[in-house]
């Protein structure tokens, strides 16, 4: 299936920065808050269902034999269209 991209935001930031923006995620997820991605004037909301697909990858670019650039990857995936099976009244 294609993919296409709904906001991407790339930047050098220290370490703290990111552990700092992680831990507002986070709080969101556990919270079951929306998240709001800006950057400029792009801008995109989702809603994280109760069940996610996680996915941690540790990956190298590079050269085999040398020295390469490490990379983090943290994913979540759900379907868009599956309901969360939670249960409201209204």
């Amino acid at each position: 299936m294609p993919e296409k991209v709904l906001f991407e935001d790339e930047r050098q930031l220290p370490r703290t920065d990111v552990a700092a923006y992680l831990r507002t995620i986070a709080e969101r997820l556990e919270t079951g808050d929306s998240l709001t991605l800006e950057s400029g004037s792009d801008s995109f909301t989702v809603e994280v269902p109760n069940d996610v697909e996680f996915e941690v990858k540790v990956e190298r670019e590079g050269p085999a034999d040398g020295d390469g650039e490490l990379g983090l990857e943290l994913e979540l995936e759900w379907d868009e269209n599956a309901d969360d099976g939670s249960l409201s009244i209204q």
